[in-house]
Parts: structure tokens; sequence; C-alpha cells
């Protein structure tokens, strides 16, 4: 009995240990054809086993970052691999380090590379050699800002960190303004006024800013800030527009950036009705990460700007600031120091000797209320100055007369637009034949509302323009 016993878990053990060899063979497969998630839990497996082993330490370590695991252990990994000279640790190990701010010494391994490897230090290292020279260049221009507070939120709460001022405008969430189903990630920003909103939405293949118009009946005229995003590759989202109207701050995907979302600044040229080229800002507000919706409160004296850097999977960090009237960058000659500026190691670090920042936190804090209004019939912007909510409120008859029509026109443009929006779901659901004579209802219908919409337009400008000539009389 003890015999056949021992035979069984013999055949047992040799079994499984076919077995792992077996899975670990296809692990390094998947390992050398870029299959690191299909590899992970092997070589997690053979890790913990063997700990101390150096191509295991690499391998785990190399398939925990690809995968974007746990990056300290990854770390941890390549650093034990590091010291078992293995050329393959000291890439992914020095790229770690770039995106830890720890320049010095990301270049120190990757000059180890070149040693181990020279065939390949030109066609290998050349994109790590490049994200150094920009981690370098980006660091030595951090911006000398004051933070004063930060808080970790759910990046779907985001906006809940943002307390303006009612003076400087609003920010919702895209869903809300537009009741979209689809899953926008976009805000709203909408000017103190109400005159005019902007946001990100996706356009073919990536999101593109746009404004809209206040109407008399929602929001209109939608037009693409720029034709192309502003020359950037690729998504443009989370606008903020300053109280002078014309600059405005966004975030944007590109490859000149940072990594991930990078924050712009643009200025709108009266010239030529177009944006100037955007400037990228410095660190910190900008990192290999993704950072977005800067936000300048001129009521409050403060800032804000989200980052998801160093944070876990749907959290981010809302970091507030004091804003300076112009760029001062860290000046040190502490390297360290000034990496650790650029990362926000701490935001006490970032503080003026002496200064209490226990008031100006306060009021950044502080949910300022809205100001009660009356009840109106109707918001017409007519310039700068004058919004009209009442007819008493019109000198001229004939502009009021003309606002009245355009508000009758308005309300058939409504009417024609749910008539197309039943037609159009008609089609989808109608047969071959019944989209034959469908389609030409759709067509005269689009052609009515393209010159009803053209009439409202030059209507309203008319109107306005009335009304500004007797006001000026």
């Amino acid at each position: 009995m003890k015999y056949w016993s021992l035979t069984i878990l013999l055949f047992l053990f040799f079994g499984a240990s076919a077995q792992n060899t077996k899975e670990l063979a296809q692990a390094k497969a998947d390992y050398k054809n870029g299959a690191f998630g299909k590899a992970l839990p092997v070589f997690e497996r053979e890790y913990n086993a063997k700990p101390n082993d150096a191509s295991l330490n690499l391998w785990y370590g190399v398939c925990l970052v690809e995968t974007g695991g746990d990056l300290k252990k990854a770390e941890e990994c390549l650093l034990i691999a590091s010291k078992r000279n293995l050329p393959e640790s000291y890439l992914y190990l020095g790229d770690l380090y770039i995106k830890e701010y720890r320049v010095s010494e990301a270049e120190e391994l990757l000059q180890r590379y070149a040693k181990a490897r020279p065939r390949e230090k030109e066609s290998v290292l050349a994109p790590y050699n490049q994200a150094l020279d920009k981690m370098q260049k980006a660091i030595s221009r951090t911006e000398d800002i004051q933070i004063i507070d930060s808080l970790i939120v759910d990046k779907q709460s985001l906006l809940s960190a943002y307390k303006l001022s009612p003076e400087v405008g609003s920010l919702s969430r895209y869903q809300d303004v537009f009741e979209s189903k689809g899953n926008v990630e976009s805000v709203v920003y909408m000017n103190e006024k109400g005159s005019k909103i902007y946001f990100g939405e996706p356009s073919k293949s990536k999101y593109t800013l746009y404004s809209m118009d206040k109407l008399l009946s929602g929001y209109g005229n939608k037009k693409a800030l720029s034709a192309d995003n502003f020359g950037l590759d690729g998504d443009a989202n989370y606008p903020f527009v300053l109280t002078d109207g014309s600059t405005i701050y966004f975030s944007a995907k590109d490859d000149n950036g940072l990594g991930g979302y990078d924050i712009y600044v643009t200025r709108y040229n009266f010239n030529n009705d177009s944006f100037l080229t955007p400037e990228l800002l410095n660190m910190p507000f900008n990192s290999p990460a993704n950072d977005y919706l800067y936000v300048f409160d001129e009521e409050k004296g403060v800032g804000w700007f989200a980052t998801d850097r160093f944070q876990p999977e749907g959290k981010v960090c809302i970091y507030t600031f004091i804003p300076n009237e112009e760029v001062k960058l860290v000046e040190s000659d502490d390297d360290k120091y000034i990496e650790s500026r650029a990362r926000i190691t701490s935001i006490r670090n970032t503080w003026q000797p002496g200064k209490d920042y226990r008031s100006i936190r306060e009021k950044a804090k502080k949910e300022v209320a809205k100001v009660e209004t009356k009840s109106i019939d109707f918001t017409f912007i007519v310039d700068d100055s004058r919004i009209y909510h009442f007819y008493s409120d019109f000198k001229s008859t004939k502009a009021r007369t003309m606002f009245q029509d355009l508000q009758s026109k308005q309300k058939s443009l409504d009417i024609l637009n749910d008539n197309l929006e039943t037609k159009r779901f008609d089609y989808s659901k109608a047969s071959a034949a019944q989209k034959k004579s469908l389609s030409a209802i759709i067509v005269d219908l689009e052609k009515s509302q393209e010159q009803l919409m053209k009439t409202i337009s030059d209507l309203e400008v008319n109107t306005r323009n009335e009304e500004i000539k007797v006001n000026h009389n």
C-alpha cells in the first residue's frame, strides 16, 4: 500500500513539474512575441517560487510594466535583474525612472545598456534617449508656483473640487448639458453671461473643441475652434476660458507633448478670426501622465488643475495653486530639488517662507452662491453691456417687432426639427419601398431647416443692429 502511494505521489509531482516546464516555455514564447498579458501569470507563479532568479525578475518586471501592473513591484524586480547585469532591465528600469523624474539615474542606466549592447545603441536607445532629453528639458523649465492644497477624488467626480466664482463662469458635465446617452468624457464651460459654451466632443477619430452661442431656444451655431485641432496630433478637450473671452486653456494629446493629455493655452487672434499656436504649459502643470482642466478663478485669485500622475485607476488629484502674473521658473543648483518640484513631491516645498495660506485655501474651498434672479421672459444679448429679458427693454419699436418675428420663426424651427427627427426615426425602421418616399421628404425638410436657420440668424443680427443703432442715437 505504501509503495503504491509513493508511486502516485511521484507521478503527480513529475506530472506537475512537466506541466510547469511546458507552461514556462510557452510564457517565454509569449514574452518574445509581445503577449505580456498571457505570460504574466506564469512568470508571477515562477517568481514567487524563485524570487532570487535574475531572469524571472526580468520577465516578471517587464510584464508588469507592459500591462500597467504594480510598478513598484516592477521596479523592485528590474533592480535585481540590473544588478545581475541583464541588459534589457536597464531599458525598462531607465524608462520607469524617466517617468519618475529620476533623470540622472535613467541616463546612467541607458549608458550601461549602450556599453552592453553597442551594436543596438542607435536603433534601440533612440526613443529612450528622446524621452530622456524631453524630460530633462521639461524639468529644467519647472514653474515656481505655490500649490496650497490637493484633493484625490474619483475621476467622474472631479468637478466637485472646482469651486468657481459665478463671475468667471461655470463647469458642467457634458451629459448634464446635452443629455447625452453616450460615454462622452468632457466638460462644458459656460461664460458668466451664459451667452456661450465651450466643450470637447468626439469628431471622427478624436475629440475636437467646439463653441455654441445662446439662442432663443437652447444653444446653436456650433463651431469648431480649429479645423485641425490647432495642429495637434490627438484629442483636444477640457476647455476653460478666461474672463477676457479670448484666452483659452485646454488639454490635448500630441507627440510633442510629455505624454497623455497635456495642458495648453492659446489666445484668439481678432485680426484673422483664428487662434494663435497653442503653448504647452510648464511642469508641474504637465507630466508624462494625463493632466487636464486647468482653471483660473480671477475673483478668488486661485487656480486648479487635475492629474492622474501616480494615482490608481479611476482616481485623479486636483491641485489648488496661486497663479503667477508672469512665468517664473524654479531656480536652484540642486537638480534633485528641481526634480521634486516638477514631480510635486511635497506641496509644502512650494510655499514661500513664513507665508500663511490658510485664508486663501479656505477661500478656494468656499462655495459661492449665485445671486438669485427674478423670472424672465427670454434672454436676448444685444451687446457686451446689454442683455434683454422683457419686451419693455427694447427702445426701438422696429427692433421689438423684429424680435417677435424672430421668436415666431424660432418656434417654427423647433416644430420643423421635431418633425425632421421623427421622419429620420421612421426612415431607420422603414422598408426599402418606404425609405424611398421618406428620403425625399427628409431632403425637403433639411432644405427648409437650412433656409429657416439662415433667416433666423440674419434676423437676429438685424434685430441687434437696429436696437444698437437706437441706443447710440
